[in-house]
């Protein structure tokens, strides 16, 4: 039974398995899944890029109003233009070189070696040694130039003009010819060895190798051109250049150059202009829009290409921390409907179900007063609890307000009033006929936030009237499609409501009819019991309303055989007393599995057939059994004589057992004075505990304190002093002696009542009740 009094099947655990470590992981991780699925659903129906839209911009078009900024942005340049910036930002970069100070030296040391050996070939031999000395060399000469060579005079030229130009124009700085593109910037950084910082030149004074040449030529003290010729092939056989490139620094100044290029050409200001209203959208004005679009995106706040995943990440986060609180309310409070999977299966569907409606309407511009809040409220109410009812709709209200469609204070105010009063409407219905009053009490909701709102805004007659119009469609719409929906949520979850309870009681049904009609006597008793069943269960908390449907319902199985039961016999004639104990036994026995059978051919609901099978649990026909024992002797099979059971398993069971023993032994009782009535309330209610037919039912010491104290509470009030009023005293007037022996049943009776096996107790010396054996 819910808290709220909803009848239904046991749950399949309340709690978490007790067994191996992976079914706990199994049980939890399921319904975890299901949060975390849902979760994730109500973030894809409404991903976090839908707030600003930007329409898409050609070029030419005018705007017919402006696009003002509102967040602060930058413009960025395009790959491109960013490329050719960095590009030319590298290359103004001046290239560093080493200075290589040996140089000179290094160059001077190596002609003079080279002219020595010259000297002492010429010396020593003729021109074609000279030439082949040349040539092994590396110094290019012909027949001629070699004969000149032969002069020591032209030799001495020679030597001097090289050496001069190493040691005087080295210093100066000489360059490879491979490195003279590093030259385009106005200057070059020069490293000397040891020195802290790079000094500056210019590329004007730097040495090519042709520019070594060139001036070499001059220090030559004669025009020969043949001497010029062969001074500028010895001096690029034995040339050394003074600046070797530094690779590494000079990369790593370009590098440093390329990334102190900004990427962005412009910063927008919020509140600022993007484009103002009738200016024709050029390149410029199209960068910017674009710019802006682009801002909005990564801040999650418009759609550009798709879901950003950093802002849909939060958003799944968020909605899984709200409805989670939902989740944890189930672990916490309602074990009951966390257990059964099925249960959270439907809420859940439930959820997605009014998200996806949430969807269309937004989708389709449609007024926030359709949001169906009150379609999931009423479901949850009827089937479970009016409590999860409120605060699933306090939940729904909040996400829902989080959305950037509905991100407004009317819409968080309405779904929240709107779906508490459809949860606590259901206090008030209790059948579905009277699905107007929750229309009625759902619409009166919306009508006093919306007139609240109207207040607050200042809206005008016109919107309030529109808005109370679509409020109360909404109403309707939820209210009857809940209501439609219920026979097949119940059918899902195993769930009877309030509801479907009611049209069970309803007295022109079949069973019942047929049992008013063919078994009167059993009728009358199921009234009465009822009765006293359902005060009793009001008075501990229980559901009073499946206490009387399922004590109408207890003993239809006496329709096979109804005058096998002694409040359906005429006076004197008891059909028992012509068949053995066993048989007697069968019998009445009979009437629980035939009621169940009934109650399937009816479909009854399950919880209201467990009245017949429970309410007698597994008790001992006692007065067939003693006859049987007296007949046969103490080998008497005690099965036989035991109704098949199970023993009551709900509060609600329970609680019938007891009504219907208690109503069937007040009928004998020989003056039911309050004394009298707290005794045999007392007496039938121990002997059951002592027989163990209460020990698998859920009620507590204290609860069945309680219900002692509601029966005697509820018999006494009926079997209270009346008075003799005087048109009817010569009817109710009798001899002392006559009166009693009208009041003191007969040993036939005593027997019959004893057929009729409702309980055990009725054979039992109840001491100061007077009851006759």
């Amino acid at each position: 039974m819910s808290p709220n009094g909803h009848a239904r099947r046991p749950a399949n655990g309340g709690s978490a398995p007790k067994g191996p470590w992976p079914d706990g992981v199994l049980y939890h991780g399921a319904r975890i899944l299901l949060l975390l699925g849902l979760a994730v659903a109500v973030t894809l129906l409404f991903p976090p890029v839908g707030g600003t839209t930007l329409q898409q911009y050609t070029l030419g078009s005018v705007l017919d109003e402006a696009v003002i900024a509102e967040i602060p942005f930058a413009i960025p340049k395009s790959s491109t233009e960013l490329e050719e910036e960095r590009r030319a930002a590298a290359s103004g970069v001046p290239p560093t070189f080493n200075f290589r100070p040996a140089a000179a030296d290094t160059m001077a040391m190596r002609l003079s070696r080279f002219f020595d050996r010259l000297d002492q070939v010429a010396e020593e031999g003729d021109s074609p040694e000279v030439a082949q000395f040349l040539t092994l060399s590396s110094v290019s000469a012909d027949s001629a130039e070699a004969t000149l060579l032969m002069s020591e005079g032209n030799r001495d030229l020679l030597r001097q003009a090289s050496i001069r130009a190493a040691r005087e124009l080295l210093p100066r700085g000489t360059y490879e010819p491979g490195q003279a593109q590093e030259l385009t910037a106005d200057r070059v950084l020069i490293q000397d060895p040891g020195a802290p910082v790079r000094r500056s030149q210019l590329p004007s004074d730097l040495l090519s190798a042709r520019q070594f040449q060139d001036q070499g030529v001059g220090f030559l003290q004669s025009t020969d051109p043949t001497l010029a010729g062969l001074l500028r092939r010895v001096v690029i056989r034995h040339m050394e250049y003074s600046l070797v490139l530094n690779v590494i620094s000079t990369e790593g100044d370009r590098d440093a150059a390329r990334q102190s290029v900004q990427p962005m050409k412009g910063q927008v200001l919020e509140n600022e202009a993007v484009v103002r209203a009738n200016e024709q959208i050029g390149n410029a004005e199209l960068e910017r829009l674009n710019a802006y679009q682009a801002a909005l995106a990564t801040r999650g706040v418009a759609r550009v290409g798709g879901v950003q995943v950093i802002p849909f990440l939060g958003a799944a986060l968020l909605n899984l921390l709200v409805l989670g609180i939902y989740g944890v309310l189930l672990y916490f409070v309602r074990s009951e409907v966390y257990g059964n999977y099925r249960w959270v299966l439907l809420q859940t569907f439930l959820i997605l179900t009014y998200f996806a409606a949430v969807r269309v309407i937004a989708s389709n511009g449609l007024p926030p007063e359709l949001l169906p809040v009150a379609f999931v409220a009423l479901a949850v109410a009827v089937l479970w609890d009016s409590r999860m009812a409120l605060v699933l709709a306090l939940v729904l209200g909040t996400v829902t307000f989080a959305l950037p469609e509905f991100r407004t204070p009317e819409v968080l105010y309405s779904t929240i009033v709107g779906g508490a009063a459809a949860a606590m409407s259901v206090r008030v219905v209790r059948r579905r006929a009277q699905t107007w009053v929750f229309i009625a009490i759902i619409a009166a909701a919306y009508a006093g936030v919306l007139l609240a709102s109207a207040l607050l805004t200042g809206s005008g007659p016109r919107e309030l009237g529109m808005a109370l119009v679509w409020a109360t469609l909404n109403a309707a719409v939820s209210a009857m499609i809940a209501m439609g929906f219920v026979p097949v949520f119940e059918w899902f979850t195993g769930i009877t409501t309030d509801q479907t309870l009611l049209e069970w009681a309803d007295p022109n049904r079949s069973l019942l009819r047929r049992l008013s009609l063919e078994a009167p006597g059993s009728y009358a008793h199921t009234i009465n019991v009822a009765n006293l069943g359902e005060l009793a269960a009001n008075a501990i908390g229980a559901n009073g309303l499946l206490c009387r449907v399922g004590l109408y319902y207890h003993d239809v199985g006496k329709l096979l055989k109804p005058h096998y039961f002694v409040e359906n016999q005429p006076e004197g004639r008891n059909p028992h007393d012509k068949l053995k104990p066993g048989v007697s036994a069968t019998i009445v026995r009979e009437h629980i599995s035939e009621g169940v059978k009934l109650a399937k051919e009816e479909k009854l609901p399950d919880v209201v057939t467990d009245f017949i099978t429970e309410h007698h649990g597994t008790q001992l026909i006692g007065y067939f059994f003693s006859k049987a024992q007296e007949e046969d002797g103490e080998d008497v099979d005690e099965a036989v004589f035991r109704y098949p059971g199970p023993r009551p398993r709900s509060k609600e069971t329970a609680i019938a057992m007891m009504a219907d023993s208690i109503e069937s032994a007040t009928r004998v009782l020989q003056t039911p004075t309050p004394e009298r009535l707290r005794n045999l309330v007392d007496g039938i209610v121990d002997a059951k505990m002592q027989d163990g037919q209460l020990d698998e039912s859920p009620l507590t010491l204290q609860e069945i304190a309680d219900l002692k104290d509601a029966f005697v509470k509820v018999l006494s009030s009926i079997y209270h002093h009346r008075i003799d009023y005087p048109t009817t005293k010569h009817l109710t007037d009798a001899e002392p002696s006559e009166t009693t022996s009208e009041k003191a049943p007969g040993p036939e009776k005593t027997a019959a009542k004893e057929a009729d096996a409702e309980d055990e107790q009725q054979q039992m010396d109840l001491g100061p009740t007077g009851r006759d054996r």
